[in-house]
């Protein structure tokens, strides 16, 4: 298993030390779940749809609360997975230890393109695994996929809804003040369209588990240009709540 580079020392025993499985027992929790970036809009879920939370995961950042709610008497929890591929990856598999089951998750990503106004919807086939988290998952490879079935399902939400929306690459990367020019230009040949921290980890983490896991994400931050534009990305209220419902109706109707 030693290799030059210890990221690249993939193990591939089916249980490690720590097993989520060992430390949480399993729930009545919703199988079906959507993992949202976005606090202001599950302040306001929580508030207006009269969410309960179900359960209390915890790290020493604090407490990540696991939430409930019903919609059209359908069971759908919810949850902050944090950020950085790391967090959000250990986030996900207790939520999964607990007995979730079919992922969507909806966060911001910045964009290799400048042409892709704040807003326009990308739906991740692939991520381009520039992180660390993915490679202790599946063997070493430069990309990883969605679940095909949570893409198809989240396209077809967005065509009911009439969204423009493209499907394509994503880049996660752990060092976000370690985007480059020449490593832009590289993800930009590769097919990338956005840059973000998490994807990678979340598709490897759903593969190793066999579980559903697709993503929406909303063109934030520009990386397309001579110099960086934040683009107030995070300030769009009204593109970060219908997204977050988007995900929501994707993950009710996911088979």
């Amino acid at each position: 298993m030693q290799n030059t580079y210890p990221i690249l020392e993939y193990d591939s025993a089916t249980e490690a030390f720590i097993e989520p499985a060992r430390l949480l027992k399993p729930i009545n929790v919703a199988e079906r779940c959507v993992v949202c970036f976005f606090q202001d809009v599950l302040n306001d879920v929580i508030a207006s749809q009269s969410a309960r939370r179900v359960y209390t995961l915890r790290s020493e950042m604090g407490e990540h609360p696991l939430y409930e709610m019903e919609i059209d008497g359908a069971r759908l929890a919810f949850f902050h997975p944090g950020v950085g591929a790391p967090l959000a990856a250990g986030l996900l598999e207790e939520a999964i230890a607990l007995g979730c089951r079919k992922f969507v998750a909806c966060g911001g990503a910045g964009v290799l393109d400048s042409a892709l106004a704040v807003g326009h919807v990308i739906v991740p086939a692939s991520a381009v695994r520039d992180e660390g988290t993915s490679y202790h998952y599946l063997p070493p490879a430069r990309e990883v996929s969605a679940s095909p079935e949570v893409v198809a399902a989240i396209e077809q939400t967005l065509r009911r809804h009439h969204v423009e929306y493209l499907v394509s690459k994503t880049w996660t990367t752990d060092a976000i003040y370690r985007e480059t020019p020449a490593k832009i230009k590289l993800r930009r040949s590769e097919g990338c369209i956005a840059v973000e921290m998490e994807a990678a980890a979340f598709f490897a983490v759903a593969q190793f588990r066999g579980i559903q896991f697709g993503q929406l994400l909303y063109s934030g931050d520009d990386l397309g240009g001579d110099a960086w534009d934040s683009r107030r990305w995070n300030h769009h209220a009204d593109a970060r709540e219908k997204l977050f419902w988007l995900a929501v109706e994707t993950a009710l109707n996911l088979p």
